[in-house]
């Protein structure tokens, strides 16, 4: 097991710190009316309100075929702080997008881009990921740069936040520049600086997953957005004690569970 003192990156995070500061153009605004999905955009056969929260319900392999999505309209999303309480009932996973762009090609509501996973097994909920892109950046309880060929490597890490995505959780998403944070109940999951230009981004769009498969149902009942002014790009600096890392990969692709398969084989003709 490889050790290093997380005190060696102080200079690196203290860096961060002493950058210009991002200011709040706005206080916190709500985008769910807690009545009916105005502003959003999903299959209505998926997603709906039921009593005063946001319901996506997967019934099982092949519904739906891939995951889908239910997309914030009201625009895209910059430098911001997100807020969501929200659970996931059965073995599957869900995910708050953020910064992220369509892929028509896949279908109407189907989405690429940065996600704050919301999953069973702790070492991904709250983890750093891009949906449809370049996987797992930094797994629940740690910290990653990306430097501008894509490569990973370990700045520190923490204890990772134990809690049950089943029951109501608050989880904080803080996109400033090229720095993104993840936090659940208020404590930091993952954080990610993405010094990768050609894969980064720096806008997009907000939505929530429905993710294909084993069944399950996401249940939403808050999502508050306050949005951030002067969010500045941090330039690459590789501290002399980062340790370089392989993509993280995955064992447990939906939930705890075996997976079912998101497109089932059609039956066989007798």
């Amino acid at each position: 097991m490889i050790r290093f003192s997380t005190s060696l990156l102080l200079p690196f995070f203290l860096l961060i710190a002493l950058m210009p500061g991002t200011s709040r153009s706005d206080e916190a605004i709500s985008l769910f009316n807690g009545k009916d999905l105005s502003g959003w955009d999903g299959d209505p056969a998926l997603w709906k309100v039921v009593d005063g929260i946001i319901t996506g319900t997967c019934a099982g392999p092949g519904t739906p075929k891939h995951n889908d999505f239910l997309i914030w309209r009201g625009g895209t999303l910059k430098d911001f702080e997100l807020t969501v309480t929200m659970r996931v009932i059965g073995d599957n996973n869900s995910g708050i997008q953020y910064r992220s762009r369509p892929l028509p090609e896949v279908g109407p509501w189907a989405i690429a881009g940065y996600q704050c996973d919301v999953h069973p097994a702790i070492e991904h909920t709250g983890m750093t990921y891009e949906e449809k892109g370049r996987g797992i950046f930094g797994l629940n309880g740690k910290n990653v740069l990306l430097d501008p060929k894509g490569q990973r490597w370990l700045l520190s890490k923490q204890e990772p936040v134990k809690v049950d995505v089943s029951q109501w959780q608050t989880y904080t998403v803080i996109a400033k520049g090229n720095v993104l944070e993840h936090r659940i109940n208020g404590k930091l999951t993952s954080k990610l600086i993405d010094g990768d230009e050609k894969g980064r981004a720096l806008e997009g769009l907000l939505a929530f997953q429905l993710h294909s498969g084993n069944a399950n149902t996401v249940e939403i009942r808050e999502v508050k957005l306050e949005t951030l002014e002067g969010g500045e790009i941090l330039p690459f600096a590789l501290p002399a004690n980062a340790i370089r890392i392989d993509k993280p990969t995955t064992s447990r692709p939906q939930g705890l569970g075996k997976p079912a398969p998101a497109n089932p084989a059609p039956a066989k003709k007798p």
